[in-house]
């Protein structure tokens, strides 16, 4: 049987949507083939990388990217993670769901909040995750 493949998507593709791709992989990746991508992609935020870092999941080696980086996959699911993906996500003709979850950007928080709150959203995606899929 094929995994189901799960597109994430954010505006920037730095931050919410790696953890979710990280987190899929790590908690569900038996069933779920997990991807990411930003519809204005930047770069990987390092904090993002340290806090999945303290769970145990590697997402250093994975890049921002357009959507243009993904384009020729056919995904079962398209996961919004912010608003402003929502309110500019192309519709995926050939995906069988679409769900849209924000969660706050932990970008812009800043000092000794700043890695807390990638903490926090960290553990809200993986919580979200364990009880939707």
């Amino acid at each position: 049987m094929s995994k189901r493949k799960v597109l994430f998507l954010c505006t920037h593709n730095s931050a919410r949507s790696h953890m979710a791709e990280g987190l899929m992989r790590a908690l569900r990746g038996d069933e779920f083939e997990a991807f990411s991508a930003g519809l204005e992609p930047t770069h990987v935020d390092p904090d993002a990388i340290r806090a999945m870092a303290e769970m145990g999941i590697d997402i250093s080696r994975q890049s921002s990217k357009g959507l243009d980086g993904v384009s020729g996959q056919i995904f079962d699911i398209v996961v919004t993670v912010c608003d402003s993906a929502k309110e500019s996500c192309p519709y995926f003709p050939r995906a069988l769901e679409q769900i849209h979850k924000s969660f706050e950007d932990p970008a812009v928080y800043q000092g000794d909040a700043r890695m807390a709150a990638f903490r926090r959203i960290r553990d809200e995606i993986a919580e979200w995750i364990r009880e939707n899929f």
